[in-house]
């Protein structure tokens, strides 16, 4: 427990607990196989109380340029953002962002909480703001409204597109319940026309919080959690 929350290596933990600065419930503990229930006791090292937390949800504001990989040998990626302590825990991204998308990404070590989010079963809605190339119209609408066929043959689910201002160049935003490959993209590509730039605001009823500056991370507040399964519930 020591070693995942910081306090050194195994090796390094054993150091500290043969010194004696080890103590649960006020019991000077030096055994490092000393079973014990984070939430029954009270640990401390040099007398500072140890929060034990096994799991960590955090929210990131991914600027462009950066990959949606915990670890890449020529891209920077969203691991690279994040603080050491944070690294502790050996998180990981809730799905996928493209290299050239901005916006809401969510990283956690927890698999139950990252699958209920990522299964295709649940439809958690995600909701994007686009620039386009060229004039998105009520028809586009209509089309989105029904789901349009990619350039493989697939067939999208209903989608929400709501037109912010209208031209040459667009602005949109689209709400999408799956997440196939450069999916709103193809989506506008289907329709003949083209995505220059893409940012996801939303996740489920979690909004990107706008104090984020891109690059920044904070953790998901119980608030957060509830908005982002406030669908599922």
């Amino acid at each position: 427990m020591l070693s995942n929350m910081g306090y050194g290596s195994r090796k390094e933990v054993k150091k500290v607990l043969k010194s004696g600065s080890v103590r649960i419930n006020e019991k000077v503990i030096k055994d490092g196989s000393y079973k014990v229930d984070p939430d029954q006791s009270d640990v401390t090292v040099h007398g500072e109380l140890v929060e034990y937390k096994p799991y960590v949800y955090l929210m990131l504001n991914k600027p462009q340029g950066v990959i949606s990989a915990t670890e890449d040998n020529h891209h920077k990626t969203v691991i690279d953002l994040l603080d050491e302590s944070y690294l502790l825990y050996d998180p990981f991204p809730v799905g996928r962002l493209d290299k050239d998308t901005e916006g809401m990404l969510l990283l956690t070590n927890d698999g139950k909480f990252s699958h209920s989010l990522m299964s295709p079963k649940k439809h958690v809605k995600k909701t994007y703001y686009a620039k386009v190339k060229g004039t998105v119209t009520e028809e586009d609408i209509g089309l989105f409204k029904k789901g349009v066929t990619l350039d493989d043959g697939y067939v999208t689910k209903p989608a929400d597109l709501t037109i912010i201002t209208a031209g040459e160049q667009s602005e949109v935003e689209l709400t999408i319940t799956e997440g196939k490959f450069h999916q709103v993209k193809r989506m506008f590509e289907a329709v003949d026309k083209k995505v220059t730039f893409l940012k996801r605001i939303s996740i489920g009823g979690l909004k990107l919080d706008p104090s984020l500056e891109k690059g920044m991370v904070r953790e998901l507040t119980e608030e957060d959690k509830l908005a982002l399964f406030e669908e599922l519930i």
